[in-house]
């Protein structure tokens, strides 16, 4: 049995456990993953973060100007294209090991199995470019406990696949059981993580900037208090229902806090940025 050091670490509640595998030469098996997020027999998270350098991971997009992939896995061990909180904790913990410095202005590259994102400070934390957005199908049935009718979803991918759900009043969105997966259908062949949306009354306040409310069930971990690309996956399907003349800035709510997501556009197309806080809770060591 060897020793693993590792770090606790969460953005607004969705929190993770990270690791350093300098060498690629860490071999975490899914049953592993999923006894260490375990929160009864293990340390306890939504997810695992290990950092690894991109030369020495196969599964890591080479070539690119990315020196570390960000290997995330959801917490019952399976493996997952991206996760928004995850890169603003991970770049958090690259600098805290002294693998990155990230001075203010610069931009650092990540690569993920979604692709290469782009990291940089902000006053909040960090804001991250998750590159351009792709909407899917509007004709995703969502069957969600605790809620009367089956309701309509939107899909959205970026890069993670979700699937947005507007939810009549606040009752709705507070009294909808989560514990289960919502069953969608047609059912993603890869599944999808669910988002509960409530827009709020007015949906753009005195500053431009439009605010809503949501819940979210991601796909390999449960309900969690937050999801980064689910805040974004929102925050784009309520500015499609919402139509022209909605603004590009919004600030989504969840159990665990408070994110921000920005429209802008790029060369490539737009491209939609998430940001929120970074926190490192504690290191310790574990018995794998």
């Amino acid at each position: 049995m060897a020793e693993l050091r590792f770090t606790k670490g969460h953005g607004t509640g969705n929190d993770f456990v990270l690791v350093a595998d300098p060498h690629g030469e860490l071999d975490l098996k899914p049953s592993d993953v999923a006894r260490l997020c375990d929160r009864r027999f293990g340390i306890g998270a939504d997810g695992l973060l290990r950092a690894v350098p991109t030369s020495a991971e196969p599964l890591a997009p080479q070539g690119t100007a990315a020196a570390w992939f960000m290997d995330y896995r959801n917490a019952d061990g399976s493996t997952a294209e991206m996760c928004g909180n995850g890169i603003r904790v991970f770049t958090a913990f690259l600098i805290e090991e002294g693998l990155v410095e990230l001075p203010a202005g610069e931009r650092l590259p990540i690569a993920t199995r979604g692709g290469v994102m782009t990291v940089q400070r902000s006053g909040t934390g960090y804001v991250v470019d998750l590159g351009r957005w792709t909407l899917g199908p509007d004709d995703v049935a969502v069957r969600i406990a605790g809620v009367d009718v089956v309701r309509p979803g939107l899909s959205i991918d970026v890069p993670n696949p979700h699937v947005v759900v507007a939810l009549a009043d606040d009752e709705e969105l507070t009294g909808a059981d989560l514990s289960g997966a919502p069953v969608l259908d047609p059912a993603p062949p890869t599944g999808a993580n669910v988002e509960l949306v409530r827009p709020e009354d007015p949906l753009v306040d005195d500053d431009g900037v439009a605010r809503i409310r949501m819940r979210v069930h991601e796909r390999g971990s449960g309900e969690t208090l937050s999801c980064g690309t689910g805040a974004v996956a929102a925050a784009l399907a309520t500015r499609h229902w919402a139509g022209r003349g909605a603004p590009d800035e919004w600030r989504v709510t969840v159990p665990g806090g408070v994110l921000g997501v920005r429209m802008f556009p790029a060369e490539d197309g737009e491209h939609v940025a998430l940001s929120g806080p970074a926190e490192l809770v504690y290191t310790g060591v574990v018995d794998v």
